[in-house]
């Protein structure tokens, strides 16, 4: 393989980062790469943030567990360090090439087959979507999405001032739909809106999680 996915430096964190240290990271870079943040990209733009979406989902996929996380530091190691970059391109030929190696991934969303056992982006985001907006969800309970708004955009300015309610905002909007859509997941209703109210959850996730929106 001519070269090989630096996870370490797609997510921005130390050789020795802790677990926990990995998974804020991914949330970080998620938010930065998600392709549903972009509402009037061209197919080439949507197409190369979709791929570094991916790429940072690989990388979680792979550092967030112990085992595959030593199978993949003993290959890198193996590697001169010419060959080892941060092009999403790499982590599809990595998975290409290694992704037998990964045998404990079939509780994690995986098919059975090697070629199919990349991660699924949308379902990694999905798990620590839920994790981002469960202060939120825990604090309020609307039953409609108005009152839901409302709520959120009170306590989000008593706790975070301006980005505080922005955040409350739109996660207690979004509670009450879920609320009122009887069981859904957050990621699911998610899922299933308009592009433009992706993008706004979005931004307001940035802001909570980066401290400022992104472009």
């Amino acid at each position: 393989m001519a070269s090989f996915p630096d996870y370490y430096g797609i997510l921005n964190v130390p050789k020795n980062a802790s677990t926990e240290d990995i998974r804020q990271a991914y949330k970080r870079e998620s938010l930065k790469t998600h392709p549903d943040r972009l509402l009037n990209a061209s197919n080439e733009e949507k197409k190369a943030s979709t791929e570094k979406f991916q790429a940072v989902a690989d990388a979680y996929y792979v550092l967030s567990d112990p085992q595959r996380r030593s199978e993949y530091d003993r290959l890198s190691s193996s590697r001169p360090s010419s060959e080892r970059t941060n092009d999403p391109s790499a982590s599809s030929n990595f998975f290409r090439m290694f992704s037998g190696m990964f045998t404990s991934g079939a509780g994690d969303g995986q098919s059975g087959t090697a070629q199919e056992q990349r991660p699924n982006a949308d379902r990694v985001f999905g798990d620590v979507f839920e994790d981002l907006l469960r202060p939120e969800v825990e604090r309020h309970l609307p039953v409609w999405s108005w009152l839901g708004s409302a709520c959120g955009a009170g306590l989000g300015f008593i706790t975070a001032n301006v980005p505080g309610l922005v955040v409350g905002a739109y996660a207690g909007n979004r509670l009450g739909a879920i609320r009122d859509a009887k069981g859904k997941s957050v990621a699911a209703v998610f899922a299933e809106l308009g592009a433009r109210q992706k993008v706004e959850i979005l931004h307001a996730l940035a802001l909570k999680v980066l401290g400022t929106l992104y472009t």
